[in-house]
């Protein structure tokens, strides 16, 4: 799956499609395309459940340029924030804001967008998915709707000690090819 470009959303479920609404009609990746902006997170590998935001990845060059535009293009948006935080390799930004049904939160961090954990995180939790099916899918979901975060969920359903966000980076090594 490529989810470099989300046109994939408008062949998905109505959620999904409500997403590639929301985010195409108001712009906002074509507002953030200096910045390599991806969309992250649950929707667009169908785990989401009614309180799931629009996870979006940036990667900036300037930090200053990058607060101004997001300031700029999502200020007057509903409950608009932007801070900065610390997160464990880097600082970022992060703005939230509600568009439609959604609430969306944008990350900027110097990382380019591929190698974000949230990017990697994807990338994994996708394979895992297509990997152990269905029953595996409802089994992440209602861990989600018991309120574990998506992470620590995935850790749950395959027994992973430790660190969740770092345990699940380890299946990026795993083979993945169609012939397994």
């Amino acid at each position: 799956m490529n989810f470099d470009n989300i046109e994939y959303l408008q062949r998905g479920n109505n959620r999904q499609q409500q997403a590639y609404s929301t985010l195409t009609n108001n712009q906002i990746l074509v507002k953030l395309k200096y910045f390599d902006p991806i969309l992250v997170g649950t929707i667009p590998i169908d785990i989401d459940i009614e309180s799931s935001d629009l996870d979006i990845v940036c990667c900036f060059a300037h930090k200053q340029e990058f607060i101004i535009t997001i300031t700029d293009s999502f200020r007057n948006e509903g409950n608009f924030t932007i801070r900065e935080q610390k997160s464990i390799s880097d600082f970022s930004i992060v703005a939230n804001f509600f568009v439609d049904n959604f609430e969306i939160e944008i990350f900027g961090q110097s990382t380019p967008t591929r190698q974000q954990f949230a990017y990697r995180h994807l990338i994994v939790e996708n394979y895992l998915l297509n990997k152990y099916g269905e029953k595996f899918r409802q089994q992440i979901i209602e861990l989600k709707r018991q309120g574990h975060k998506t992470e620590p969920a995935f850790a749950i359903a395959l027994e992973l000690t430790g660190d969740p966000y770092t345990e699940l980076l380890k299946y990026e090594t795993e083979d993945k090819s169609p012939n397994r």
